[in-house]
């Protein structure tokens, strides 16, 4: 809960939203974060309102149906900047999906496991190309950059495992 606080919480740093809005600002990050969570925001978001970190109101423009647009509280905005300041300290082991297969790997049949890992790579070398079209757009602000190089290190580390997995143990 506290990532998904934390980005909720960032995306009203700017100015109030509807859950339409801040949805759709997730999907943004989503295409280079793949665990932030969107089937539902306004479980989390009724949640930060209950502690006193997001304020709602209706809102309704013409015809249109009603919207609850959120805005962040003075008590949000000290949680937000302790959360985001928090979180350059916090060192979780990244949780990558396929070493719960390699914990079962004894169970595992060798060549459906090679088969799989030749598609693995192929889709993170897909995942790196597309990293670095997107670092080699102009004008991205620094912070987008900063993302991109680490995922694109963290992208090749896969690949360079994944590939030393094929050719030495499979």
């Amino acid at each position: 809960m506290l990532h998904q606080e934390l980005v909720l919480l960032g995306l009203l740093m700017d100015g109030p939203k509807h859950g339409y809005q801040i949805k759709k600002s997730i999907e943004r990050i989503k295409g280079v974060f793949a665990s932030i969570d969107t089937n539902s925001i306004y479980y989390p978001l009724k949640m930060l309102e209950l502690k006193g970190l997001v304020t709602k109101k209706i809102v309704k423009e013409g015809k249109r149906p009603e919207k609850y647009v959120y805005s962040i509280t003075p008590k949000g905005k000290r949680r937000f900047y302790k959360l985001l300041n928090d979180n350059f300290l916090l060192i979780q082991r990244p949780f990558i999906n396929v070493d719960l297969s390699f914990y079962f790997f004894p169970y595992v049949d060798k060549e459906l496991a090679k088969r799989r890992l030749k598609i693995r790579l192929r889709g993170l070398k897909r995942v790196k190309k597309w990293l670095e079209e997107r670092k080699s757009e102009s004008n991205l602000p620094e912070h987008l950059i900063l993302i991109l190089e680490h995922n694109l290190e963290l992208v090749e580390a896969e690949i360079k495992f994944t590939s030393r997995l094929l050719n030495t143990f499979l």
